[in-house]
């Protein structure tokens, strides 16, 4: 593939802020259309970060301490992490942020934040288990919250990730936790039972009025083996796993916080690439495909 030399970033302009998805399979399609209109009607999962989260962007996204004392400087991706949130906050900490996600009104609200605080990033509309577009070991971190859940396949993302990891980078990402995609959003007099089989296949039916799920999107089950296995296969190594708290003792039946004393709704998970070399050139300059 041809390619060009350019300063990593260089300005306002993003060479590659326009570049298409280049995988049209329907489950995709559909999840797109449904984050775009997530993102025009204002969702939870669409809004941008609060001024107090810009005092100390760093410790706001890094609250178990797993990035280090500084991000000044760091190639940062934020895959599948459209939305003012993600990307605003690591630039502001320091980084070189590329944002990339499927729904081009979730990069939107990217580049209106970025703008209106003066931060530098770039925005690239493309699935996340296609990174065709970046070349191996161009980036230092890949930061990936919730969306794992969307794709049918994460084994296609856990290698795309690592071919664009340098040596020694980070790979933090966040998942929903199979049991919480197998349970029922209603209590039971049992607590949340489960509805879904562990070994399924297809999408699973869509649930309406449960902050553990996104009416109007597909959404896959993974398994075990499937996330933290397929990381390994993948030549990421594990180096630590969180379960972040959201249950609540004195919460309302049927709560998301209720439900979250039964079952973990997501998992965190920090993992290093080893063995990737940088294609940096002798200038500092950053490869790009044209």
């Amino acid at each position: 593939m041809a390619g060009r030399f350019l300063p990593f970033p260089s300005a306002e302009i993003d060479p590659l802020s326009n570049v298409p998805s280049s995988d049209n399979s329907p489950a995709k399609k559909h999840n797109q259309g449904a984050w775009d209109r997530m993102a025009r009607g204002g969702h939870r999962f669409a809004q941008p970060a609060k001024e107090e989260d810009f005092k100390d962007p760093l410790k706001t996204v890094d609250r178990w301490g797993w990035l280090g004392e500084s991000l000044y400087g760091k190639r940062i991706l934020c895959l599948a992490a459209g939305g003012g949130r993600q990307g605003p906050l690591y630039a502001a900490a320091g980084g070189i942020v590329t944002v990339v996600d499927i729904s081009g009104a979730q990069l939107e609200i990217d580049r209106r934040v970025a703008s209106e605080r003066g931060l530098q990033l770039r925005t690239v509309e493309a699935s996340m288990d296609d990174l065709s577009m970046f070349a191996p070991a161009d980036f230092d971190i890949v930061i990936h919250p919730v969306s794992t859940c969307y794709v049918p396949d994460v084994a296609p993302i856990f290698r795309e990730v690592a071919k664009v990891l340098c040596s020694g980078g980070l790979y933090i990402s966040q998942h929903k936790t199979p049991t919480s995609l197998q349970a029922d959003i209603q209590r039971s007099e049992r607590g949340y039972e489960l509805t879904e089989p562990y070994y399924r296949d297809g999408p699973l039916p869509e649930v309406r009025g449960s902050r553990h799920r996104e009416e109007g999107t597909l959404e896959y089950l993974h398994r075990w083996d499937q996330l933290l296995g397929g990381m390994c296969r993948a030549g990421l190594v594990i180096e630590d796993l969180v379960e972040p708290l959201h249950a609540k003792e004195d919460a309302e039946p049927g709560s998301f916080e209720d439900r979250s004393k039964y079952i973990a709704p997501y998992v965190r998970i920090k993992a290093r690439r080893m063995g990737q070399a940088s294609p940096q050139t002798e200038s500092g300059a950053l490869w790009l495909p044209s």
